[in-house]
């Protein structure tokens, strides 16, 4: 199989460092040869946060370089504009349709652009959900992550019991079932 290309991006504090534990998790219980990087920016501050997870027969390097990533997955709309020119152009993009204001943006220093998810969406496969609001009616905000890694599962050639099974290997004991139930709700979607 050819490598196969996973870019996640968002802000310190989203899970996106959780959410490439469960893809590492699934591909290596594939049999895949695994690759996982993560570029921290200021994490601790709100700020952006890259993982890149590769996966095949032998992957040699972490890093996906522009235009190369198949599945491209945003937990903020800011950060969904600011990569994805690391999309393939058959590539799938999902987003977390909430927004994160910058430290620019809060200082006054900047204005959020408007109408983001139309400006991205211009000729990709763009899907998009406030998970945030979903995670909320679940009972519990922090499992929007998953939720967001449900609807990009569905592009991914691993079966939903398969994702159940490695969350649940994966995630701490006492929040196997809020996390199942939020894969599941993105999954479905």
């Amino acid at each position: 199989m050819e490598t196969k290309n996973i870019m996640i991006v968002g802000v310190g504090g989203q899970g996106t460092l959780l959410t490439s534990r469960i893809l590492g998790g699934i591909m290596l219980s594939a049999g895949y040869d695994v690759k996982l990087s993560e570029v921290h920016g200021m994490a601790q501050r709100g700020g952006s946060v890259v993982t890149f997870v590769r996966y095949g027969d032998k992957v040699y390097e972490p890093i996906v370089e522009e235009g190369q990533a198949d599945v491209l997955i945003a937990f903020e709309r800011l950060e969904a504009m600011r990569y994805v020119q690391f999309l393939k152009k058959d590539g799938v993009l999902i987003v977390n349709d909430q927004r994160i204001d910058p430290m620019p943006v809060i200082t006054g220093a900047a204005e959020y652009p408007s109408n983001i998810i139309e400006t991205i969406s211009d000729g990709r496969a763009v899907y998009s959900m406030d998970a945030k609001a979903k995670a909320l009616e679940l009972g519990n905000s922090k499992v929007f992550n998953i939720i967001i890694l449900g609807m990009a599962a569905k592009h991914m050639n691993f079966s939903k019991e398969q994702w159940l099974d490695v969350i649940a290997k994966t995630v701490p004991e006492k929040t196997i079932e809020i996390n199942q139930k939020a894969f599941i709700a993105g999954y479905e979607s």
